[in-house]
């Protein structure tokens, strides 16, 4: 049955690119800034590129905080945070500044800190998916898929059982996470190729 997936625009994020990868999977998406319009979609998608604190903020100037949280929390409408997306769903971050969150996983956004002379900073490319738990999210796919990053910041998971899936990258970080009907990927699967794809098929489909 065909879905209908509202992808939430909030300022920041490759809308068009993950409208795209929703269209190759079978389904209709559609773009949109308006807490009623995104009621009626089957599913939600999160994405996002840029700063945590531009993200809320354009959040809250679009009156989208608290309809969100009532259409997860409340209505348990399924929600697939991207990358900026995936952080958002935290309590806080330490990207410039303290800035918090929506805060509907327990969980906390680090930058990274190492040498860049050995891992570059952005987190840039191609890397294996270590699975941590089953996930439908995961079905059909291999137990190590590649999935491309481009992040600065990684999540740090307060509560462990909800992490389905790390990274290593100097060191090993939360790449992916699943709570009731809130999944969260740092990666981008709308440019993970085939199993990317078939990622956002499965949220769309079995989550």
């Amino acid at each position: 049955m065909d879905a209908r997936v509202g992808i939430i625009d909030y300022g920041l994020g490759n809308l068009a690119s993950v409208a795209g990868a929703i269209k190759r999977v079978g389904h209709t998406p559609f773009i949109s800034a308006v807490a009623s319009e995104l009621a009626d979609a089957d599913r939600l998608i999160l994405p996002g590129v840029g700063a945590f604190g531009d993200g809320m903020n354009n959040l809250r100037e679009r009156n989208l905080v608290e309809p969100l949280a009532e259409m997860v929390l409340e209505d348990k409408k399924p929600i697939l945070g991207i990358c900026l997306g995936s952080q958002l769903l935290t309590q806080n971050s330490e990207e410039f500044g303290d800035h918090e969150g929506l805060g509907w996983i327990d969980a906390q956004v680090k930058r990274f800190s190492f040498d860049e002379a050995d891992f570059r900073i952005p987190h840039v490319g191609w890397n294996d998916l270590h699975r941590t738990a089953e996930s439908v999210l995961f079905s059909g796919l291999p137990d190590t898929p590649m999935v491309y990053f481009v992040h600065s910041y990684y999540i740090v998971a307060d509560e462990p059982g909800i992490v389905i899936a790390e990274c290593e990258y100097g060191l090993k970080f939360v790449a992916a996470i699943e709570r009731d009907n809130i999944f969260a990927t740092q990666f981008h699967p709308e440019k993970s190729q085939a199993d990317g794809l078939a990622m956002l098929k499965n949220f769309v489909e079995k989550c």
